[in-house]
């Protein structure tokens, strides 16, 4: 068991019969829905909202039930991973281009639960590339505000020969910060950009960190009052 699969399989496990669960996207998340899946096999009966289609699909394949959010005021719990995990537990997430709905996900859950290998947990957020949504209406204007106001490398997200579209129908810029004193400050000042969406800081969300270990290990860090 690899340390992605260590952390994905203890989340599930806070899964409980009857719970509504939000289901994450990426490389981590892929083994926390494996492991709901293999669970509702044996007889768990849950119903979820995945972040993003391959989620969704991923979800599918194992038979998890899934409703659309005009079903349900809030989640009990949601899962998902992290491409940085500072000790505040603020996160950068997005590496997977499913930010905007992963937040609408954590924030709209009871308990958030982060899922990490320990190459993800950091002492300051920043050198992962910070994935900034942006509305492709004059997303150069966005892109010249954003350099204009932080004086660093921004580059538009690429596949396959063209600009990346999100599930939402949005471009992803990606930001060498390099290291991000203050979070929750640089949180506030994107989102109050026209033209940004979403951005890939989550501060003051998650309440517990599940750390996986390459020998198949796993730390549990609940957040501090």
């Amino acid at each position: 068991m690899n340390a992605k699969q260590a952390a994905g399989y203890r989340a599930a496990e806070w899964v409980e019969d009857g719970m509504i669960v939000g289901l994450g996207t990426g490389s981590t998340a892929y083994y926390a829905i494996e492991k709901i899946g293999l669970r509702v096999a044996e007889g768990l009966k849950i119903k979820a909202i995945a972040t993003s289609k391959a989620s969704e699909e991923l979800a599918a394949k194992y038979d998890i039930p899934l409703i659309k959010s005009s079903e349900v005021k809030r989640l009990d719990i949601a899962i998902d991973g992290a491409d940085e995990v500072d000790p505040d537990m603020a996160l950068i997430k997005g590496g997977g281009g499913a930010l905007l709905r992963e937040k609408l996900v954590a924030i709209n859950s009871d308990r958030f639960i982060v899922i990490a290998d320990i190459g993800k947990m950091v002492a300051r957020l920043g050198q992962f590339k910070l994935p900034i949504e942006i509305v492709p209406f004059c997303y150069e204007w966005t892109l010249e505000q954003l350099r204009n106001r932080y004086d660093i490398d921004f580059a538009m997200r690429m596949r396959d020969g063209g600009l990346y579209v999100t599930d939402n129908g949005n471009y992803i810029a990606d930001a060498a910060f390099g290291s991000i004193e203050f979070p929750a400050q640089l949180s506030h000042e994107l989102k109050m950009m026209t033209g940004v969406v979403d951005h890939g800081l989550f501060v003051d969300i998650a309440q517990t960190v599940v750390v996986g270990y390459d020998d198949g290990r796993t730390e549990v860090i609940e957040k501090k009052n």
